[in-house]
């Protein structure tokens, strides 16, 4: 058996305005062996960012005054290295995301309604082989 304390758990915030997704995908990584944290806003999140680095951002990208690209911008200036994985039900997020692109950002977008397995599966993706099992 190999030591428990060199394992570190990923931190992954998420962030979305609609609290009971934000509060099941955090609950949901938890219980998969990520430290995950929920916040309610872009606002909110960029705060937890600035006090914890974090290894990932799940974000809506249709909120209020903060879209969740302008949260993905600033969080990689937060937190460099930090991958970013958007969620959207809105058909206006092509055009953030298109702008995004041209401005020289590359985020990964999934369409709302999200699966939690969906989400592992792309945590999971980029993961080291020492990842979770």
């Amino acid at each position: 058996m190999g030591s428990s304390m060199s394992a570190r758990k990923l931190k992954v915030l998420v962030i979305d305005d609609d609290n009971s997704v934000a509060d099941t995908f955090a609950m949901v990584l938890n219980f998969s062996g990520f430290e995950a944290i929920a916040a309610y806003s872009g606002e909110r999140g960029l705060d937890l960012a600035r006090a914890t680095a974090y290894d990932h951002l799940i974000t809506d990208v249709m909120m209020d005054p903060m879209n969740g690209i302008q949260v993905a911008i600033a969080m990689q200036a937060i937190c460099p290295g930090c991958s970013v994985l958007l969620i959207s039900g809105n058909e206006r997020t092509s055009r953030l995301l298109a702008d995004a692109v041209r401005d020289g950002f590359d985020f990964e977008i999934l369409a709302k309604p999200v699966h939690p397995t969906a989400i592992l599966d792309r945590l999971r993706k980029g993961m080291p082989e020492a990842g979770l099992h």
